[in-house]
């Protein structure tokens, strides 16, 4: 029994299933159930039941790498006859950040503008309009928790803008930046030299509940490094700076080979 995109269950049904595993295991039933879903860990992702872990063979999965993203693009365009610019691939790649789901949804929406404008060939301007239905076709939860983040009653709040550097920003090999690695792509979209202290609370205020804990903070002050709780969040950030017009379009951001996803 194959469970695909298990996190998208809610806690009850996943507690159900933990505790089925848990009774198989215990009966020596021959039984294989295959869990998928995006999660830090496996205790995560089964919630219920550390003891179930002993039934579990984890295998986790890196994030695709940048040719590995294009090859889905390409494979999936070659069968409607179409290709793509190189372009419209890089922009593919910024915004999956190595995840095939964003890959698929973007590239649906990407070759129905290009049909419904009569071309066989995906380019960066239809990429673009393609994101915005993407967005629409985002989890809900996704797009609540994104909203929760960067609200503010201030017009020249900088919550987007730092939330953006953060799905920016250069990773370590466990998907953790820190205060440090986020300057550089906030100076990149606002054309303008912040320092460190000019966003570091709004880092400390996205790592606690009244922003919707959207980051996980670890480590000691001044060497607290970040990651995005929800790893689904971070190309759903970058697709709302895309449409908001704050990605050069030759941004490139290198995407390590990680381990958010079992």
């Amino acid at each position: 029994m194959i469970l695909d995109e298990f996190d998208r269950l809610g806690a009850k049904p996943r507690r159900g299933i933990a505790d089925t595993i848990k009774s198989l295991s215990d009966g020596a039933v021959a039984a294989t159930i295959v869990v998928v879903g995006v999660s830090d860990s496996v205790d995560q992702l089964i919630i219920e039941h550390q003891s179930v872990s002993r039934a579990i063979k984890q295998i986790q999965m890196p994030r695709m790498i940048p040719d590995e993203i294009r090859e889905i693009m390409i494979a999936g365009l070659a069968q409607l006859e179409m290709d793509a610019t190189d372009d419209a691939l890089d922009r593919v790649v910024l915004t999956a950040q190595g995840l095939p789901h964003y890959t698929h949804l973007v590239g649906l929406h990407a070759s129905r503008v290009a049909i419904d404008q009569k071309e066989l060939e995906v380019t960066l301007p239809m990429v673009d309009a393609a994101i915005k239905g993407a967005i629409e076709d985002a989890q809900q939860s996704i797009r609540v928790a994104y909203h929760e983040a960067i609200r503010s009653a201030r017009k020249d709040n900088l919550f987007s803008d730092v939330l953006l550097a953060c799905a920016l920003a250069q990773t370590d090999e466990l998907g953790y930046f820190a205060a440090q690695d986020v300057r550089e792509p906030i100076n990149k979209i606002t054309g303008r030299a912040y320092d460190i202290p000019s966003f570091a609370q709004h880092l400390n205020d996205f790592s606690e509940s009244k922003r919707g804990n959207i980051l996980y903070k670890t480590g000691v002050s001044r060497r607290f490094r970040f990651r995005f709780s929800d790893p689904l969040m971070q190309p759903f950030v970058i697709m709302n700076g895309i449409v908001a017009g704050k990605i050069p379009e030759n941004y490139q951001k290198p995407i390590p080979r990680n381990g958010l996803g079992f």
